[in-house]
């Protein structure tokens, strides 16, 4: 009768400390996030309780999510490589309006020589 008793209550047991183990393990994430400053720490701690409901599969990328940002650093990118990219975008933003200055300059004389076929 005792080993009954006792079996009942290690099952409990086991079963409470995979309960709160799989909650912990899933606060990973809102942990990290917390202890970095992440500026999503809110949504990352929401996200780990939908991926409870998700059978975890959303879990890993949480975990991405709150390892990639740093104080420090930020997003991981340098001042000068966003500089460098602005740049790019720059001269991007000039050839496409000359392109778009180009076309409309065909285009205009597209018109111009069907109107005058059009008289002839």
């Amino acid at each position: 009768m005792f080993l009954d008793y006792f079996a009942l209550a290690v099952l409990l047991i086991v079963v409470l400390v995979c309960f709160y183990g799989i909650i912990v393990i899933h606060d990973i994430p809102y942990e990290i996030a917390v202890k970095r400053d992440h500026p999503h720490q809110d949504a990352i701690h929401a996200a780990g309780w939908v991926s409870l409901f998700t059978l975890h599969a959303i879990w890993p990328f949480l975990w991405i999510w709150a390892t990639i940002y740093r104080p420090e650093r930020g997003w991981g990118f340098s001042q000068q490589q966003q500089q460098q990219d602005h740049t790019q975008l720059a001269a991007l933003e000039l050839r496409i309006s000359q392109l778009e200055q180009q076309l409309h300059a065909s285009t205009g004389t597209e018109n111009a020589k069907s109107a005058q076929q059009g008289e002839e």
